[in-house]
């Protein structure tokens, strides 16, 4: 029996042409560290195996940008926001940078850094994506926490904790400097909008996900109904024919598998699961981005290893490694 013919929507990036960007940030939090993680992905040999073994035409400058020469000389805290001006400023480039490689057609991995880098990073494909074909920009958040806080809900003031407010325009702000540069062309719709694995979730940000008719699915759910019927009700609420950036903190797997991050929570996806959810991304064929964020190798010595080969296995499955 023949197979019927593969038709490859017009917005996909091409098989073979991957741009890293690989991001040095730690100031969306408060741990040091964080900003170590590209390298030790990097240095694991993540960047050969995607070459020699996936088979990708990798566009990398070689360097971890840290952006130090474009932090403020003042940063003080506004709207109980942390160091608002030097998360504006990096996540303002890491768009930029994204964005290029977006454009030109090209699969973007993103290597951070803290989340609040996908700030940046979602922008700049949202951008891309709709200069290109006009469409929407899908998102699938696999986290511990929804990142969705606005300012004022926020209870710690770390801007990690609020990228998806910024991103869907749930938060807005005036002044250039303090994401006033990011545009409704680089907005994500709520719609799209879809939430893996969450366990550890404030208050402000419950009511905003209640509100707003985000779909989330809980630890609850995979427990539920399994991570094979989860995807499928993530796929399926997306929809085909839609571009898709998947943004993955690793603090998403359970701290037996990915121990070194700055905010580990108890009860979370095995390694295999998040394999899984890459690999079912992957398999749409709408995969055009990729964020892996809050590796920290010095907050656990021990389990540092552990948790960059966990890292590395989920960029690989999602860049359509098999296991067969």
């Amino acid at each position: 029996m023949t197979s019927a013919p593969t038709i490859t929507p017009k917005f996909l990036p091409s098989r073979h042409d991957l741009g890293v960007v690989a991001v040095g940030f730690s100031g969306g939090q408060t741990k040091a560290g964080v900003d170590a993680a590209p390298m030790a992905l990097i240095e694991s040999g993540l960047i050969q195996q995607l070459e020699e073994d996936l088979e990708f035409n990798v566009t990398f400058d070689g360097q971890v940008h840290a952006y130090t020469d474009i932090m403020p000389k003042e940063d003080p805290d506004y709207r109980n926001m942390k160091r608002p001006r030097s998360v504006s400023a990096v996540t303002w480039q890491v768009s930029k940078q994204v964005y290029e490689h977006a454009k030109s057609g090209k699969f973007v991995l993103t290597l951070g850094g803290d989340h609040s880098i996908a700030i940046g990073t979602i922008s700049g494909t949202a951008k891309a994506i709709r200069e290109r074909t006009g469409k929407d920009l899908a998102v699938i958040w696999v986290d511990a926490h929804a990142d969705i806080n606005t300012p004022e809900t926020s209870e710690s003031g770390n801007i990690h904790g609020m990228p998806v407010a910024f991103l869907t325009g749930l938060a807005t702000e005036t002044h250039e400097d303090m994401f006033g540069w990011i545009q409704k062309d680089q907005m994500i719709t709520t719609k799209k909008l879809v939430y893996i694995g969450l366990r550890d979730i404030d208050k402000g940000e419950k009511k905003i996900l209640r509100d707003h008719g985000i779909k989330a699915f809980s630890m609850h759910d995979i427990d539920r109904h399994g991570i094979g019927k989860v995807m499928d009700m993530v796929l399926g609420w997306i929809g085909s024919d839609t571009p898709i950036h998947l943004s993955f903190d690793v603090d998403a797997l359970d701290p037996m598998w990915a121990p070194s991050t700055g905010t580990p929570v108890r009860g979370g996806l095995t390694l295999r699961e998040g394999d899984f959810i890459a690999e079912c991304v992957a398999e749409t064929g709408s995969l055009i981005a990729l964020d892996l964020v809050e590796v920290n190798p010095s907050l656990d010595i021990q389990g540092a290893s552990d948790t960059v080969r966990a890292g590395c296995s989920i960029v690989r499955c999602a860049l359509g490694d098999t296991l067969l």
